[in-house]
């Protein structure tokens, strides 16, 4: 029987990717619903070329003109409906690749109806932390990382016992800034932030790769998915993006993931799990690439990844706090209202007004959410009128 997918987000570049693997699956993988945000031409598109019935729009006007222009299915709104969409549409798995902390309560909606989850929305782990992590384990459903760097650490750690990985090693392309001074970048624009060296993604991803949070977000997810201590995970810059993660052993060995960046690898991986499949991508030739060279990272020049570090220690609503000023001054720059090198400044000051609290429930992580960017955007406010 193949095995029914919901893809949440599926017009984004992970999305379209995961669309991709899927048509080169035969008869292993089924779409049987999909989701984006406000792109609902593209959505329909890729509901009659995949034969879906059921979509869902988180925005609303998209949604209502989803379903004047579409009578072959139903089209469902909001955050409600992508519930509805989740818990209604008989999958066996669901790829999260929403943006943002919204991807967290279609996460928790998976994994709630105990549905094996393919995450490429890191900011569910982020903000939801202990809490996603126990709810997947009371319902037995698995979680299944798409980052390609968490792929590379999932396939790694699958054959070692407990107690046999010392480290987890993140790499790191440094984005498009790598090896500038702080003062370099004042007079960054949105145009040469974008402009990644190495992978082809969104512009709130692009963005984060650029300020080296992208890396901050992805150490807290590292934490969350394999229990392993925040002093026991690092971050190199690799300039290649050949080697995706790396673990240290207790015997002294350090194992590597290698491949070219191609997102379709490890999204493969997870839709196909436990299973490996063909993916058209060309054979790693080592001779060819000539050199392979690491890096310490800049954290004072890329002061992002020094916040997430210490906003994972502290531990409680940081990291939602963290994530939530992220999303808000990211935005900001993109809007051309804040300066690249304010987006640190923007969290940091957001941090240290919203000291960490403890979290109880998912409700709490909401307040805590709404509250951190209901402040940063004071912040933004305040410098943009400076």
């Amino acid at each position: 029987m193949p095995r029914r997918l919901a893809i949440l987000g599926s017009t984004g570049s992970i999305g379209v990717q995961a669309l991709d693997v899927v048509s080169r699956s035969g008869e292993d993988l089924n779409v049987v619903a999909l989701s984006a945000a406000s792109a609902w031409e593209q959505l329909l598109s890729q509901a009659r070329e995949y034969g879906v019935r059921r979509i869902a729009l988180s925005d609303q006007d998209a949604a209502a003109r989803a379903g004047e222009a579409w009578t072959d299915g139903e089209v469902l709104a909001g955050a409600d409906g992508l519930v509805r969409l989740i818990t209604e549409c008989e999958c066996d798995m669901v790829l999260n690749a929403i943006v943002g902390s919204a991807g967290l309560v279609p996460t928790v909606a998976t994994l709630g109806e105990g549905l094996d989850l393919a995450l490429a929305n890191k900011e569910s782990l982020v903000v939801g932390g202990e809490l996603v992590t126990q709810l997947a384990e009371a319902t037995s459903a698995a979680i299944i990382p798409v980052d390609s760097e968490h792929s590379a650490l999932y396939q790694l750690l699958a054959s070692e016992r407990p107690g046999t990985v010392d480290r987890l090693i993140l790499t790191a392309s440094g984005g498009p800034f790598r090896g500038r001074a702080a003062a370099e970048l004042e007079d960054v624009t949105v145009e040469q932030a974008l402009a990644h060296p190495t992978w082809e993604m969104g512009g709130k991803i692009t963005i984060d790769s650029a300020t080296l949070m992208n890396k901050g977000l992805e150490l807290i997810e590292a934490h969350h998915l394999f229990g392993t201590p925040y002093e026991q995970i690092d971050v190199v810059v690799h300039p290649q993006s050949i080697v995706h993660s790396l673990i240290q052993l207790c015997d002294g060995a350090t194992l590597a993931h290698l491949g070219y960046p191609d997102m379709r690898v490890p999204i493969s991986y997870a839709l196909h799990h436990p299973e490996r499949v063909d993916v058209p991508v060309r054979p790693l030739d080592l001779v060819a690439l000539g050199a392979l060279t690491f890096e310490p990272v800049d954290e004072q020049t890329f002061a992002c990844l020094r916040l997430a570090r210490e906003a994972a220690l502290a531990g409680g609503t940081a990291p939602c706090t963290l994530n939530a000023a992220n999303e808000i001054a990211v935005h900001a720059f993109l809007a051309g209202r804040l300066r690249f090198t304010e987006i640190a400044a923007v969290i940091e000051e957001t941090l240290a007004q919203l000291p960490a609290e403890r979290v109880h429930s998912f409700e709490s992580l909401g307040e805590a959410d709404a509250h951190a960017r209901r402040v940063a955007a004071e912040l933004v406010a305040d410098r943009a009128a400076a």
